[in-house]
């Protein structure tokens, strides 16, 4: 079966780090520096505050199957929300696994996906997880 095709994400001047950091293979997650919480998705502004006093900081790329679904189509996927060790809940896919042996407490690593633009040009790397 091939691989499912992953629609590019759209770099912009306030997501430009964070793709660029994934390209080297590499999960930024914001931080609040007024609270001390980090998040997801990074964006200029606290979700917690809505101050701008955040920061882009590197995860450790490690989590937590906190929930899934596995689609069950011509091209089978899983969605899952990945619980990161610094806290936030990302929506992902789970890959590079046997869906049948996916459970909710499951540890994962972050695993860099490529891309593709609509036009067929390689996009940034999107960040997925993979059974750690």
């Amino acid at each position: 079966m091939s691989e499912r095709i992953i629609a590019a994400p759209v770099v912009d001047p306030s997501t430009k780090a964070v793709w660029d950091a994934a390209s080297e293979g590499r999960l930024l997650v914001g931080l609040c520096r007024d609270t001390g919480r980090h998040f997801w998705y990074p964006r200029g502004a606290s979700p917690f505050t809505l101050s701008p006093n955040v920061d882009l900081v590197q995860a450790s790329g490690r989590g937590t199957i906190y929930s899934y679904t596995v689609m069950r189509v011509a091209q089978p996927y899983a969605c899952a929300y990945v619980e990161l060790e610094e806290g936030p809940r990302i929506f992902t896919n789970i890959v590079d696994c046997d869906f049948a042996e996916l459970r909710i407490g499951m540890k994962v690593r972050v695993a860099f996906k490529p891309s593709q633009a609509a036009d067929g040009t390689p996009g940034a790397p999107v960040p997925m997880f993979a059974p750690a």
